[in-house]
């Protein structure tokens, strides 16, 4: 039977593409450099909404601010996960793909650079002038002589009979292997820093103290490796806050400096310290860190109620509404007040100054005429005990807030409360008394185990890259036969011929060393 009867019989069938086909060139898509950097860049671009949104762990009160002002632009931020970047499923996500590709890299590359460390240069060719630097001259010059001046040049040398092969900038291989490693190491340090560190936001009004437990925050984010008794003991009280503000200029208003003085109790038995907390000056204390990370104004206020007795005293935090100015809104709620529950709307004003049409404003963020704004008060259950969380910055959620009975709005009392002042309410219900101005600071405290590793990591990614871009890879071979002596060069590493050219000649310089005919 011929060929061609076979071929009409069984005609050629088209290869199949399987399941492990699939796998291999998934696998091999995954690890190839294109996709690394590929997954480089999306990793750089999904932190840069980490860096324009305001984040849950770090700002939590300008989450709020976009939840008031802009609900539905909140509600998108939430599903996008863009409110937590740093811990987004689609983060994550990436963060894996790119540890996972870089593993597929690093371990090919080893055993390839084991390889190449382990080979001899190849014996020299016949014709070293061919290559695509060479040079000859005359002289006795002998093999050993031209190993030996080529081992101090810092060659790999190899001798045969009547030739010399040297090669050198194995640097190359090491900085773009040791490259990725680092990448990799960065990975794994941020990863560690996620299981065994933690990170707290909490506020603290001037004259209150924190302790570093996990009931004293505002908001705890542990690691899944952390428990409770892997906090720090220490504890501080802050003492005094200042903020230093432009008074003149076109910049008049701006911050200047902040500092926080702090007394600081590194464990519970130590003696206290002082300690002046600035802005990416944090406090440390073996390892965690406590950054300031805002800051603004606690009016204090007294309310009786309207069988005389107090029934709320101290600051409240307020919530600022303009940055320029720090004008700020205030909530403050009596739920123990008799015979019915008291809530008060209320806006602080920094430097207060009337307005043309009577009303008042804030002209400088400082507090030089601090006065308070009645926006409203109102009587009935805040629903405070009702079990369903409530935000400190709202009165009463809306369903709750419509069945409160208004006592006094804003427009009945024309002129804000300065300090010392009061405000009588309607019935005999009782008075709220703006005492004093306090300011409160908000801040962060992180430890982070992968910091260290991820800084050496990040620092040897540095030094390998300039080594892996600066050094090349070439060879030298050297023939010698009957007192004439040929010298040939090339360069391994694409593009780097050019700076070659002056080490070879270099080259020829050393190995006819005392010889004066040099062509």
């Amino acid at each position: 039977m011929s060929v061609q009867e076979l071929t009409k019989e069984r005609p050629p069938q088209q290869a199949g593409f399987g399941p492990v086909a699939w796998l291999r060139w998934a696998w091999r898509t995954l690890t190839s450099m294109r996709t690394a950097l590929i997954l480089l860049f999306l990793l750089a671009l999904g932190s840069v909404p980490g860096s324009l949104v305001p984040q849950r762990g770090v700002e939590p009160d300008k989450v709020a601010q976009i939840y008031e002002q802009s609900p539905a632009l909140a509600e998108w931020y939430d599903r996008l996960q863009l409110f937590e970047v740093f811990t987004s499923t689609w983060f994550a996500a990436v963060y894996l793909l790119l540890f996972t590709s870089l593993i597929g890299c690093i371990v090919p590359r080893t055993a390839t650079y084991l390889r190449e460390l382990r080979r001899k240069p190849p014996a020299a060719p016949k014709h070293p002038s061919r290559l695509p630097h060479a040079a000859s001259f005359d002289g006795d010059l002998e093999v050993a002589q031209a190993a030996r001046r080529l081992r101090k040049l810092r060659f790999r040398v190899v001798t045969g009979d009547g030739w010399v092969s040297a090669e050198k900038g194995f640097l190359r291989e090491t900085g773009n292997l040791f490259f990725h490693i680092a990448l990799l190491g960065i990975l794994l340090a941020i990863g560690a820093g996620s299981l065994f560190g933690y990170r707290g936001n909490v506020l603290v009004v001037e004259g209150d103290g924190f302790a570093n437990t996990v009931a004293a925050y505002d908001r705890f984010m542990p690691g899944n490796q952390v428990s409770a008794e892997s906090l720090e003991p220490f504890s501080f009280t802050l003492s005094e806050f200042e903020v230093a503000y432009q008074v003149a200029g076109d910049k008049r208003g701006q911050a200047l400096d902040y500092s926080a003085h702090l007394k600081v109790n590194d464990t519970p038995a130590a003696p206290a310290r002082d300690f002046e907390l600035k802005v990416n000056e944090p406090l440390e204390v073996n390892g965690t860190q406590t950054y300031l990370i805002g800051n603004g104004y606690a009016p204090v206020f007294k309310v009786t109620d309207g069988q005389g007795q107090v029934a709320f005293e101290g600051p409240v935090p307020c919530l600022i509404e303009q940055k320029t100015t720090m004008t700020s809104g205030c909530v403050v709620k009596v739920p123990d007040a008799q015979p019915s529950q008291l809530g008060f709307l209320l806006q602080f004003l920094p430097t207060s100054v009337p307005l043309t049409d009577g009303d008042h404003a804030s002209a400088f963020p400082g507090g030089i005429n601090p006065e308070v704004k009645i926006l409203g008060a109102f009587s009935g259950d805040l629903g405070v005990r009702s079990g369903k969380p409530q935000s400190v910055y709202e009165l009463a959620p809306p369903e709750v807030l419509k069945k409160l009975k208004p006592l006094v709005m804003g427009s009945a009392v024309p002129k804000p409360l300065a300090v010392g002042q009061s405000l009588e309410l309607p019935d005999g219900l009782g008075k709220l008394e703006f005492t004093g101005v306090k300011e409160w600071i908000t801040l962060q405290t992180a430890y982070d185990p992968g910091r260290l590793p991820a800084l050496v990591a990040a620092a040897t990614a540095v030094v390998a890259i300039a080594l892996s871009l600066m050094i090349r890879r070439r060879r030298v071979f050297v023939r010698i036969s009957e007192g004439r002596v040929e010298v040939g060069g090339l360069t391994r590493t694409e593009g780097s011929a050019a700076g070659f050219a002056e080490e070879f000649a270099e080259i020829v310089k050393v190995l006819s060393a005392g010889e004066k005919d040099v062509r």
